[in-house]
């Protein structure tokens, strides 16, 4: 597959080293709305605002933090620490350091993370399962731009750009009081909101394309491809774990694949199933989007013609064939509706079909 010019990718620094299901480690701008994103973030790079990335576990969240930080011009390092993997206890000590015999076990003095991080920018993900009592510490750094290390009474100065990152959301947590107000605002300067993979469409096959070649190479294979029926049902899939998933993936396809060719039975995917419940609002639109996706990906033919087919006469079914009832469930005129069931022959020209309950029907509540 030929990249697009415009095609920008995002990868960590030895993606092919680290360990498989660690974090999405490599992300792609390849439409109007990722662009848009992509120069949003070159314009708050080269600023000192500190910046909170929201999106669900695996979208990139990282790699969007270090890209902000490579085209920050900062000359200190890039600190990537994950807040949940900590401790109470461990935290405090790990972000502003300690001095020998702070606590038991402590028998060294020791640089915390912002001081390492001087200069540069510190990436704390998971932010929002830091624990009250250390937040207010946080906020303090980040106004008075100096550290108090456990054990000690010196404030070392520092010079860090935050990058916060969260899957959870932190509004909510604020109004439930597990998150303070104060540092919400204090972290929220510059916003960056990252789509998940399944609204972000177009960058799935330039993903895949590019881990199906990073994968070959560890493998020793050249030139491994994709077929058009793999390319389609990764296309259809919803990718719930985002790119991490996708990775994860396309890795156990190219072990699986022969002759250097990814096929769809290839790939480790559940199976497509539907949902017979209800849905409301915004929900019912989500899931007529994805089928509608699938028929595009599946180049149906006459898509406009079967789509109004099947809505005419579902609804029609669902109604009992009764057509005041269908065309007030559908929005429109009754004569627009027979029209519609003439042309989809559920209607004889003389209109003999739903007539005879019509007088006895229409006097039902809706």
């Amino acid at each position: 597959m030929t990249h697009p010019s415009h095609l920008k990718l995002l990868t960590l620094p030895n993606a092919g080293e680290l360990a498989l299901s660690i974090r999405a480690k490599a992300m792609t701008f390849n439409d109007q709305r990722s662009l848009a994103l992509l120069a949003y973030l070159e314009r708050i790079a080269p600023t000192e605002a500190t910046v909170l990335i929201v999106g669900e576990t695996g979208t990139g969240k990282e790699l969007v933090a270090r890209f902000i930080h490579e085209q920050s011009g900062r000359s200190g390092p890039f600190i990537a620490v994950n807040c949940g993997a900590f401790s109470e206890n461990l935290i405090e000590a790990e972000l502003f350091g300690h001095e020998s015999g702070a606590y038991t076990g402590a028998q060294q003095a020791r640089q915390g993370w912002f001081e390492a991080a001087n200069g540069g920018t510190l990436f704390l993900d998971e932010i929002g399962d830091m624990p009250l009592s250390l937040q207010g510490k946080l906020l303090r750094v980040l106004q008075e731009r100096y550290v108090v290390r456990l054990g000690s009474r010196k404030p070392t100065p520092v010079d860090v750009r935050l990058i916060a990152a969260t899957n959870v959301d932190l509004v909510r947590a604020v109004d439930g009081e597990h998150f303070r107000r104060d540092l919400y605002y204090r972290v929220n300067v510059a916003p960056v909101n990252l789509p998940p993979l399944r609204d972000r469409r177009d960058e799935i096959l330039p993903l895949a394309h590019h881990f199906v070649a990073l994968y070959g190479r560890k493998l020793g294979l050249e030139d491994v491809g994709i077929t058009d029926a793999a390319e389609r049902r990764l296309l259809t899939y919803d990718w719930p774990g985002n790119i991490r998933e996708l990775e994860n993936v396309i890795h156990f396809a190219v072990i699986m694949s022969r002759d250097n060719v990814v096929d769809a039975g290839d790939l480790r995917l559940p199976a497509a199933t539907a949902d017979d419940g209800p849905c409301y609002g915004s929900g019912c639109e989500e899931q007529l989007a994805s089928v509608l996706r699938k028929m595009l990906v599946g180049d149906t033919a006459a898509l406009y013609d079967s789509v109004e087919r099947v809505l005419v006469t579902t609804a029609f079914d669902h109604c009992g064939g009764n057509q005041v009832r269908t065309a007030k469930q559908l929005g429109i005129s009754r004569n627009i509706l027979r029209s519609q069931l003439k042309r989809f022959g559920l209607l004889g020209t003389n209109g003999e079909s739903g007539e005879e309950n019509e007088s006895i029907n229409d006097a039902l509540p809706a």
